[in-house]
């Protein structure tokens, strides 16, 4: 009897060691996750065709702002960029009535640079709107966190943080 018993035991000890040395830990996985997570960014990045949503905003010398989920954004693309954000700061030259409060344009970007690193993405480029000249420099992070800072002629820096996904499609919009 001791004899089958131990056979069973052995037996059985070889029959689930494969399955247990197979079997990845939660530590692996997560390092999975956040490779694949890296490479769809970087794929995104290198496109050219990306969204900016802004979720805090940073005037210069002032305090962190919570925005609105989804309604402020950057929309880059080599052909044509768009912007929609608010401004929070000193501007210093406004058309009469000041009615164009936030940091809105829309143009082709200009000197587009890309540098990459180890955990994060940078990513230049000059656009020129129709009353103003905007510097940008995006910072996107591995995990597709991002930090965008804007320059102006006419208006003091702001910084934004938020995140960068693709752009939606006219089907997922439905």
């Amino acid at each position: 009897m001791s004899v089958k018993l131990s056979f069973l035991l052995v037996l059985f000890s070889f029959l689930s060691f494969p399955a247990i040395a197979q079997e990845k830990t939660k530590k692996e996985l997560k390092a999975e996750q956040e490779l694949k997570k890296q490479k769809e960014i970087e794929a995104l990045i290198d496109s050219k065709n990306f969204v900016f949503e802004a979720q805090k905003a940073t005037p210069q010398g002032g305090r962190l702002l919570h925005l609105d989920y989804n309604t402020y954004f950057l929309k880059f693309n080599e052909t044509k960029t768009t912007c929609d954000l608010p401004f929070f700061g000193r501007a210093y030259n406004v058309g009469y009535g000041g009615t164009d409060s936030g940091i809105k344009f829309e143009g082709v970007p200009e000197n587009t640079k890309i540098d990459k690193a180890k955990k994060k993405i940078t990513v230049r480029s000059t656009i020129k709107g129709e009353k103003d000249t905007f510097d940008l420099l995006l910072t996107v992070f591995s995990n597709g966190d991002a930090s965008l800072s804007v320059n102006s002629n006419n208006r003091a820096p702001i910084s934004y943080d938020g995140v960068v996904e693709a752009p939606k499609t006219d089907e997922a919009k439905k």
